[in-house]
């Protein structure tokens, strides 16, 4: 009895099970990557502002503390000055508390298992011969690839928000802190001409 070969699709000489569903398929899984891709950039995006932010910190809290002594010895009945100064170390501590958060790695595990998150690759999938196994069986399966792909595009978006929020968060304290210091600037002024 003669062993039949696999039927063979029109897309040169792929056996039909392996041959896309859909004829834009490359497209699409381009498509799927692309964003991921550019999610991901937007990650790193929001780490870089938090670090410019940062220092940018650094270098006005040098400049501060260089010349702290000499600004407090100088207006030492002042409380007003004393509580803009308060007011103004509370939005510095916020603002530098939210760059911070925006570099702890985020990691969402509230989903199904995905072929595409190392944290899964690792615990949710048994041996590495069985994720191999699952890993070939998504990818060959459009269905199945495109809805893991999906799913984590979802994921890092989400991702992308949380760190994107808190780096909203450190710009807004880190303006009202300027704002605090231009105040207490001109509050100096005033007093050191009386």
């Amino acid at each position: 009895m003669e062993e039949s070969a696999p039927k063979q699709s029109t897309l040169q000489g792929i056996p039909e099970a392996l041959t896309p569903k859909n004829k834009y398929t490359d497209d699409l899984i381009d498509h799927y990557w692309g964003s991921i891709n550019y999610i991901s950039t937007l990650i790193k995006a929001s780490e870089l502002k938090a670090g410019l932010i940062l220092s940018f910190y650094g270098i006005l809290l040098n400049f501060i503390f260089k010349s702290i002594g000499t600004v407090l010895s100088e207006v030492s009945n002042a409380n007003f000055f004393y509580v803009l100064i308060g007011l103004w170390f509370l939005c510095t501590a916020i603002s530098i508390y939210n760059c911070v958060r925006c570099f702890i790695p985020k990691i969402e595990r509230d989903y199904d298992k995905n072929i595409f998150f190392f944290g899964d690759v690792i615990t949710k999938f048994g041996s590495i011969k069985e994720f191999a196994k699952t890993f070939h069986q998504v990818s060959v399966d459009e269905d199945q690839l495109f809805e893991q792909l999906g799913e984590q595009i979802y994921i890092i978006s989400k991702i992308a928000a949380w760190k994107f929020s808190n780096v909203k968060r450190a710009i807004w304290f880190l303006a009202f802190g300027l704002l605090i210091i231009f105040i207490s600037t001109v509050y100096y002024f005033i007093l050191s001409l009386l």
